[in-house]
């Protein structure tokens, strides 16, 4: 048999939480759930402002904005140029130069002018070398058809003086030129004196005869031509 007068016995509460310390009783699921969140509430606050109040929280709220901005500016910066892009800013600087592309475009031209200048003077001097070479060697050649000449050994239209009208032709075409007449003045740049005779027909070094004609090959003096001189007495 159950004693009535015995107590019936009530469940061990282990967990404290659920004790309602004002009135002592247990709370109930919903009570529990009210008291969790306003215990909850003032830690979140106190997580949201932090050590600093709320200065601190806008202060990182702007932080990370700013972190944001510098991260999609890098992006912008990481992305490949075209060949439109690149095409486009060619054009707009061909179109607008600037004073420093317009300085050294002048300075490359004029540098390619004298680049030119200096090449076709080179290439002048070459081929005037090269061909006075090449009729150097023919000098003794017109040396004794002069000779002939003046023994009257091409006269008329023999074979030799055909000859010899065709070679001096020839050289004259490469730029051969003769110099060296009775009665020119003396010039010691192109003459030179094997002989003199004083004479009182002439007041100035002149001319008397030509033993050796000098020949020019264009500019360039092959060889001077070899004279009698009259001088003043």
């Amino acid at each position: 048999m159950t004693d009535e007068n015995q107590i019936p016995e009530e469940p061990v509460i282990r967990d404290k939480r659920r004790i309602d310390p004002e009135t002592g009783e247990v709370r109930r699921p919903a009570q529990e759930a009210e008291t969790a969140e306003a215990a909850e509430a003032p830690a979140a606050a106190e997580a949201v402002e932090g050590a600093d109040g709320p200065e601190a929280a806008a202060g990182e709220a702007d932080t990370i904005e700013e972190t944001d901005a510098a991260a999609s500016e890098s992006d912008d910066d990481d992305v490949p140029l075209t060949v439109d892009d690149i095409l486009n800013a060619a054009t707009a600087e061909i179109r607008e130069p600037s004073d420093e592309h317009l300085a050294d475009l002048k300075r490359v031209t004029a540098e390619y002018a004298n680049y030119r200048k200096r090449t076709e003077a080179n290439r002048e001097v070459e081929r005037e070398r090269a061909v006075g070479a090449a009729v150097a060697v023919l000098l003794p050649v017109l040396d004794d058809l002069d000779r002939a000449e003046k023994h009257g050994d091409l006269e008329g239209d023999a074979p030799f003086s055909t000859i010899a009208a065709k070679l001096r032709a020839a050289v004259e075409k490469l730029g051969l030129s003769s110099f060296g007449e009775i009665g020119e003045p003396f010039d010691p740049q192109r003459h030179e004196a094997i002989f003199q005779q004083p004479s009182d027909e002439v007041d100035t070094d002149t001319v008397a005869d030509v033993v050796e004609t000098g020949y020019l090959l264009g500019g360039t003096l092959l060889r001077v031509a070899k004279v009698v001189v009259k001088t003043p007495q």
